[in-house]
């Protein structure tokens, strides 16, 4: 019974590892169900946690955040339909994340699982890197962009990490100090990294058993 969190800089395979370990365990890979519970949680659409997922820390987004207080949104949009900001967000995620990693044999995508689940004995916390030219190839490659999409993925995707994170009050996101395993994808593939997250955690968890 565990519970792995997998944070990756955008572009190094972060999700399709994520997949690939979960299959391989048995466990269940929850990616989409954060967004749904967050969602249900919120009362707002599932596009909605998406859309500010995309455009956390943006000018716009923070604009209203700051003007618009949450009580008074929450007036304005009545009792059945709730209200979001980037806030808001953070502290229903980690509500959320702490809720799944409760039913164990579950791997979370990223969103700080590492920090939220800091404290949890029965967490394991992996963090996969890769070269910039290599994390534009992946996207080039597994999404079918071309070289500007992948280039412009990349590093929006790497403005959002540095958003959300910025928003939980951390800095030290990229650290090894946080994970138990630090995976460098462009000296070692995925199916090796799988491999080795999958015997750590087996591993751990029966030594766990044997004391």
């Amino acid at each position: 019974m565990a519970v792995i969190t997998i944070s990756r800089q955008f572009g190094a395979g972060g999700r399709t590892l994520g997949k690939m370990i979960a299959e391989k365990l048995g466990y269940r890979f929850l990616d989409e169900l954060i967004i749904k519970e967050i969602a249900k949680m919120a009362r707002v659409s599932k596009d909605t946690v998406i859309s500010l997922e995309r455009s956390a820390g943006g000018p716009i987004s923070r604009m209203i955040s700051s003007l618009l207080s949450r009580d008074y949104m929450e007036r304005l949009t009545g009792d059945d339909r709730g209200y979001l900001d980037e806030q808001g967000y953070v502290d229903i995620l980690q509500d959320v994340m702490t809720k799944l990693a409760s039913e164990d044999n579950v791997v979370l995508m990223g969103r700080g699982g590492q920090y939220i689940l800091q404290k949890d004995p029965n967490a394991f916390h992996i963090l996969l890197v890769a070269d910039m030219p290599d994390r534009i190839a992946f996207m080039r490659r597994f999404y079918r962009l071309s070289d500007r999409q992948a280039i412009d993925a990349v590093n929006n995707g790497d403005k959002r990490r540095l958003n959300l994170y910025r928003r939980m009050g951390k800095q030290d996101y990229d650290h090894p100090e946080l994970y138990h395993l630090v995976i460098n994808h462009s000296k070692v593939s995925l199916e090796k990294a799988r491999d080795l997250v999958c015997d750590l955690t087996t591993q751990k968890k029966s030594e766990q058993y044997d004391q």
